[in-house]
C-alpha cells in the first residue's frame, strides 16, 4: 500500500504571504515616520530690504473682444493708448531699441481665454522683450 495521502509535491506556486506582512511593515513605519519629518523652512527677503524696480512697466491691459489698452510713461507722463496686436508688437520692438530689458506687464481679464495671453507672451518673445509679467490681484 502506498502513502499518497503523505507524499508531498513540490509546489509550483511562490508564496507571497510573508512578502506582503514585510511590506505592510514597512507601510505602517513610513506612515509613522513621514508626520515626524519637518519641512524646510525657507527664509525670504523681506520686501523693505528689496531693491525698488529702476523702470516703470508697460502694462498691456486685455479686455474682452480682443481690446489691447496699453499704459506706459514717457518721462513723467502717463500716456495711455488702444492698440492691436501688430502696432502693440510694433510699439514695443521700438520701445525695446531705446530702453532696454523694459518691463511688460500683462493684464487681462479673468473671463479671457488663457490662449490669448500665452500666444501674446510668446509673441513678445519672439519680438524680443526680455521681461514679461502677469498682473494678478491679491485676495
Amino acid at each position: 500500500m502506498r502513502s499518497n495521502r503523505y507524499s508531498r509535491r513540490a509546489m509550483a506556486q511562490m508564496n507571497v504571504v510573508p512578502y506582503i506582512d514585510v511590506m505592510l511593515v514597512l507601510l505602517v513605519i513610513f506612515m509613522t515616520t513621514v508626520p515626524l519629518i519637518s519641512p524646510a523652512i525657507v527664509n525670504l527677503p523681506n520686501f523693505s530690504n528689496a531693491d525698488s524696480q529702476e523702470k516703470t512697466p508697460i502694462v498691456v491691459n486685455i479686455k474682452a473682444h480682443d481690446q489691447m489698452l496699453v499704459q506706459y510713461k514717457e518721462g513723467n507722463n502717463p500716456y495711455e493708448q488702444e492698440m492691436s496686436g501688430p502696432e502693440l508688437l510694433s510699439f514695443l520692438k521700438n520701445r525695446e531699441q531705446s530702453n532696454c530689458e523694459q518691463p511688460v506687464v500683462i493684464a487681462a481679464e479673468k473671463t479671457l481665454r488663457y490662449e490669448l495671453v500665452i500666444d501674446l507672451m510668446s509673441d513678445l518673445k519672439a519680438e524680443g522683450v526680455k521681461r514679461i509679467g502677469l498682473l494678478v490681484k491679491q485676495k
